[in-house]
């Protein structure tokens, strides 16, 4: 009976472990194992996680958009007035791609675990003619969001030891 209570006790624990579908990946010239979200809708952007053993990477798509190294973006986290702004990391481009880098350390940076635990309202990116652009998340997206960025930390940890 002992066994049996601690069994259905721990089913609920295996089953959310079986959602986090995570795609793992070696790179052909560094041989660096790649853990990616891959890419989850948000509206009017996408985005996706990667993770190395020593970065973890958000990249956003928004079309139609130039970014440079002077594009930020404003993260707004639900139920407080906590902001959090990011630069963009990647290359001046005009694909609209958007990216913002951690350290893959341990512990996690904390603005890094505020993704993974604070439900996102809402994200707004300043490309480079200072022009604003806000993706707002459903609250479906927001549970998505936080469910994929607790997978990709928990994967990240594994790759940085």
């Amino acid at each position: 009976m002992k066994y049996g209570l601690v069994l259905a006790l721990l089913i609920p624990i295996l089953s959310w472990s079986q959602n986090c579908n995570l795609k793992t990946t070696r790179d052909p010239y560094t041989k660096e194992i790649k853990v990616s979200t891959g890419f989850f809708s948000l509206n009017t952007a996408r985005g996706s996680i990667e993770a190395t053993k020593s970065d973890i990477d958000f990249m956003f798509s928004l079309d139609g958009k130039c970014f440079d190294n002077t594009s930020n973006a404003a993260v707004f986290f639900e139920g407080s007035r906590l902001k959090t702004n990011f630069k963009n990391t990647g290359t001046m481009n005009c694909d609209g791609l958007f990216h913002f880098t951690f350290r893959n350390t341990n512990p996690s940076p904390t603005a890094l675990q505020n993704l993974g635990s604070k439900k996102i309202t809402s994200i707004r990116f300043k490309d480079n003619s200072g022009k604003e652009t806000g993706v707002t998340l459903t609250p479906a997206q927001q549970q998505q969001f936080m469910d994929l960025v607790n997978c990709l930390i928990n994967e990240a940890k594994k790759l940085a030891q």
